[in-house]
């Protein structure tokens, strides 16, 4: 499956650092479901047919199978594939450099351009397109998830905190509670409903025309990286704005939620928007409807 992602060895495989799952079940479904929103019926009918699936939730209902295969023992070479380890100094300095963070078993940048070439090329198999769809999906999701974007201690699993009274890591916070308690209890659809609705109406400041500019499939690459720069900024301008013995202390469930909670909004929503975007432009050749 897909070789050229499958050259390291067991050893190295079992070795990737990266514990956690960007953004969690309920926010890679409804990236998926704000995805949804944004794919023109020549897109939908198109990764319907690469999927089989003709139900209402084609798109959120392979979102997360690509966090479910990589802890499978003929999924493990797909784990560095979840994130780009970028080996800066938060909150000091944030970059993502593509030849000194994407490894030698691949990134999420290398992942999106090799998953997006295979769905875009008429002579793949249709077995291959599937596993393509299923894990471009993920990935894009993945991307926007800051601390998948991040080196420092393990992408933050090494960073213990506390979160509504619970023991667990930074990293696990940003993937699951922030978003679970910006839900406020909302399925995914739903959250989906409400984010979709901010999108269009431009809420909280957020100006939807920059978020696909420089957008393109002639540089994929350029264009993921464009995105897991920006996810990698907000190591240093939020995630990590105090440091790590700040986050360390305290329950993070409070202030610090109120402080950052809007970084989950703004980039699960970007993730979704632009993934509807970009699934466009494979199969349309326009971003747009």
């Amino acid at each position: 499956m897909f070789a050229k992602f499958r050259f390291a060895t067991i050893l190295l495989l079992c070795l990737v650092p990266q514990l956690a799952s960007a953004w969690g079940d309920l926010g890679h479904e409804t990236i998926a479901w704000i995805a949804q929103s944004y794919v023109s019926s020549t897109t939908s009918s198109t990764i319907k047919g690469i999927l089989n699936l003709t139900q209402s939730d084609y798109i959120a209902n392979v979102s997360t199978w690509a966090d479910t295969y990589r802890y499978t023992s003929g999924g493990r070479w797909s784990a560095p594939l979840h994130f780009i380890d970028a080996n800066d100094n938060p909150p000091s300095s944030c970059s993502v450099d593509y030849s000194r963070d994407c490894g030698s078993t691949g990134c999420s940048i290398s992942a999106i351009v090799n998953y997006t070439s295979i769905l875009l090329d008429d002579d793949s198999s249709s077995t291959t397109k599937y596993d393509a769809m299923k894990f471009l999906i993920h990935f894009i999701g993945d991307l926007h998830q800051p601390l998948h974007d991040e080196a420092l201690e393990v992408g933050g699993n090494d960073i213990n905190v506390t979160y509504d009274g619970d023991h667990t890591n930074l990293h696990h916070i940003w993937d699951t509670e922030i978003v679970e308690q910006l839900a406020d209890g909302a399925s995914a659809e739903s959250f989906a409903k409400n984010l979709t609705a901010s999108i269009k109406a431009g809420a909280y400041g957020w100006d939807v025309d920059s978020w696909l500019v420089g957008t393109t499939l002639n540089d994929t690459m350029s264009s993921a990286l464009t995105w897991a720069k920006e996810a990698n900024g907000y190591v240093c301008s939020d995630v990590l704005s105090a440091g790590v013995d700040a986050v360390e202390q305290g329950n993070l469930n409070g202030s610090y939620y109120k402080a950052h909670f809007d970084v989950a909004r703004v980039q699960i929503a970007r993730a979704g928007y632009r993934l509807g975007a970009w699934l466009n432009l494979i199969f349309t050749g326009k971003t747009a409807v």
